[in-house]
């Protein structure tokens, strides 16, 4: 199928920070999200996608397209929805669209007016007085107005209330019913991803730790609960990651049936969150 995002064995380097041979592919049509403890390199990875920051190894490809090669051929295609507006705040909303739309060859002015009417954007408001979730609207408004393929997003629904993110989610829900729209999102909601995402990509102090697609995320992994005594017989080497109480454990494996055959009713499991498999992938064993 056609990749809309190839990203092959791309390092960058910082003092104190490697991002390290990170490869994964995006096919057209789908929502990709990419998740991983502040400071894993995801921030990184999106600049480096933009090629807001120059790679130091690797290929980074947008619609088959190497992405410094091709930069504006490609921005034409993306939109960009940012945890923080990127735009003047002393202009209004309409200022502003006057101030983007020229470069953009595509850009469409009966449907930015379409989707101010529709996320309730009124076009004589300021930016900087526009409430966080309705900035957010007004970039993928943007972002939809010139055809975007492909809408990278970064921390999008950070600090929105559960009202409003559930909104936003009905507005990519309906975004990718077009199936030629590709969406890369970043967050640490995972919830949000669960409702939305096909694939995930976790990122943790610069690695790839896994590139998947969300159903099989969620039926590898469970958790298992149990008391101490059963530990220290190598159980342990069959976990993930472990919480150990004063009187039990809870640990993260991806071999729960097999646990199950073994144990019985000695052990709990539990499905697994996208948040579980996250905290126990970092965190590994901890005393609670």
């Amino acid at each position: 199928m056609d990749k809309a995002l190839r990203v092959m064995n791309v390092s960058k380097h910082y003092p104190g920070f490697n991002l390290s041979n990170v490869s994964f592919e995006l096919e057209r049509g789908y929502v990709m999200g990419l998740i991983g403890p502040n400071g894993a390199g995801k921030s990184t990875l999106i600049k480096l996608i933009m090629n807001l920051v120059k790679r130091d190894g690797g290929t980074i490809e947008v619609f088959g397209l190497d992405n410094q090669e091709h930069e504006l051929e490609i921005k034409e295609r993306i939109g960009f929805v940012y945890d923080t507006i990127p735009y003047y705040g002393m202009l209004t909303v309409s200022e502003m669209k006057s101030l983007i739309a020229p470069f953009y060859q595509k850009w469409n002015e009966n449907v930015f007016r379409r989707y101010l009417k529709e996320f309730g954007l009124n076009p004589g408001q300021k930016i900087d007085t526009l409430s966080r979730g309705m900035q957010t609207k007004f970039q993928l408004a943007v972002a939809l107005s010139h055809e975007a393929e492909f809408i990278i997003m970064d921390e999008p629904t950070s600090g929105l209330d559960p009202v409003f993110r559930s909104e936003l989610l009905d507005i990519l829900y309906d975004i990718i019913q077009d199936e030629e729209k590709t969406i890369l999102f970043s967050t640490h909601i995972t919830t949000d991803l669960e409702k939305i995402a096909d694939y995930i990509t976790f990122i943790n102090d610069g690695q790839l730790v896994f590139c998947m697609p969300k159903d099989e995320v969620l039926d590898r992994y469970a958790v298992v609960k149990g008391g101490l005594e059963l530990l220290g017989s190598g159980l342990e080497r069959r976990f993930v990651g472990m919480r150990r109480g004063h009187t039990g454990f809870a640990a993260l494996t991806d071999d729960a049936e097999a646990l199950m055959r073994e144990y019985g009713q000695k052990l709990v499991v539990e499905k697994a969150s996208l948040e579980d498999i996250m905290v126990y992938m970092v965190r590994g064993e901890r005393s609670v």
